[in-house]
């Protein structure tokens, strides 16, 4: 993950998860499983999203940035899917500058997969296709790719299922810089 911070407010970067890459053990609507999502699962998941926020701690009380506005993009590549957001939010900028977001998680429904028993682990469970429904910046809980909860959304209809990954944070702060000898320059060769 890489902030950046700017004038605009706080740009945010990385990856939300990495394609095939085995998760540690998850509960899921199968049981405890070792999980790992196909590639194209993400970019096709985007391709049929209307909306997609971002949230915090998967809370969706507050969304602070969405792809309907561009604040948040995400796209999938040969790694995985990926972020950019802009946060213009005061208390999340301030957050981001003492270092306590700790990484990215992800909420899905209607997840499409197949299970693969294993005579030494868990089961595999490979995620072939989903819809994405939030992403979301993880401060107050452990980001690693594993469950951080399963809820029932309104009716009963789906569940959504969050996932997180754990990504090194790297903060940087755009410089500021002195023009003022530049201007002194350009000043001095109009008078000339």
């Amino acid at each position: 993950m890489q902030l950046e911070f700017r004038a605009d407010g706080a740009h945010i970067s990385g990856y939300v998860n990495v394609t095939e890459k085995k998760s540690r053990p998850v509960i899921t609507p199968h049981g405890k499983v070792i999980e790992e999502i196909e590639p194209r699962a993400f970019e096709a998941a985007i391709g049929r999203a209307g909306n997609i926020t971002l949230t915090v701690d998967h809370d969706g009380s507050h969304v602070y940035a969405e792809t309907s506005n561009g604040s948040l993009k995400l796209f999938e590549d040969s790694i995985g899917l990926h972020a950019d957001v802009l946060i213009t939010d005061s208390t999340l900028i301030e957050l981001a500058k003492k270092g306590k977001i700790r990484g990215w998680s992800f909420g899905m429904y209607n997840v499409e997969d197949e299970l693969e028993a294993r005579a030494d682990d868990l089961p595999l469970r490979r995620i072939k296709a989903l819809d994405l429904d939030h992403v979301t910046l993880v401060v107050n809980k452990q980001p690693v790719y594993s469950a951080t909860s399963v809820e029932l959304r309104a009716g009963g209809e789906s569940i959504v299922e969050t996932r997180s990954f754990e990504n090194p944070v790297e903060i940087r702060e755009k410089p500021n810089f002195d023009n003022s000898a530049f201007w002194g320059r350009v000043n001095a060769v109009k008078h000339d």
